[in-house]
């Protein structure tokens, strides 16, 4: 029933471009959060070594300052939680797809020997309307670049947030931008469980007020907290805590 659905979103192509462009017009394109994009936190060896890698949400977009994004509020939970030393890098650009990350970023990263990669990366390729058979391609194609450059390294995915959730998000425009995140999850989860990556649940959003930045599409510093939360027992499973 829902890959039916998907398929009827064709049809109403044209409404999502109409709505897509008022979205556009009506909503302030935001920068990436100013201050580091790696950085260092003490305490014991060895040390977890975190690459944080995708789009506007890898690089903090919607906040002022990086301290407060996803990949440094991640790193200080591992911190808090392990005790051990992190070494965090955030890496992607705005609106960046999977296969713009595979192809134009990961090629330029060096080899450092990263032992956890969190991936927030796939909205845009829902939001450009991209096929699931391309998804497949482009994020699949991603997975295994990952596993030939860091093969023991701990990669988890974080799917595609609920469009309907967003306040930018005109009701009709967020439906059909849903149905194809239902897609693309699905196919984002049977590929991370094929080419040795760990999907995490979707974030749960429970105050989309708190959680979104001013431009109603971002997060906010409350949204990143919540999803690095979300996020840390997931990358931590197994690992020693030394605290």
């Amino acid at each position: 029933m829902q890959r039916f659905l998907a398929l009827l979103t064709w049809l109403a192509f044209p409404v999502y471009v109409w709505q897509g462009l008022g979205v556009r017009r009506r909503t302030t394109r935001m920068l990436p959060a100013q201050g580091p994009v790696m950085h260092e936190i003490s305490g014991q060896a060895p040390a977890v070594s975190l690459l944080m890698l995708g789009d506007s949400s890898a690089v903090s977009v919607g906040i002022g300052n990086s301290e407060y994004g996803l990949a440094a509020q991640l790193a200080e939970l591992i911190s808090k939680r392990t005790g051990r030393a992190v070494r965090w890098r955030a890496a992607g650009f705005n609106s960046a797809t999977s296969g713009q990350i595979r192809d134009h970023v990961l090629p330029n990263l060096s080899a450092d020997p990263w032992t956890h990669i969190v991936l927030a990366i796939g909205t845009n390729d829902t939001k450009n309307f991209h096929s699931v058979p391309r998804f497949k391609s482009d994020f699949g194609g991603l997975l295994y670049a990952l596993r030939a450059k860091w093969p023991e390294a701990r990669v988890v995915w974080s799917p595609v947030l609920e469009f309907t959730r967003a306040p930018a998000m005109p009701p009709l425009l967020g439906k059909i931008l849903e149905i194809r995140a239902a897609e693309m999850n699905r196919m984002g989860e049977r590929l991370c469980l094929e080419r040795g990556a760990v999907p995490a649940p979707r974030l749960p959003i429970t105050d989309a007020e708190a959680g979104f930045a001013s431009d109603g599409f971002h997060a906010s510093e409350a949204g990143y907290r919540a999803w690095a939360e979300h996020l840390v027992g997931l990358v931590l499973a197994n690992e020693p805590r030394l605290a």
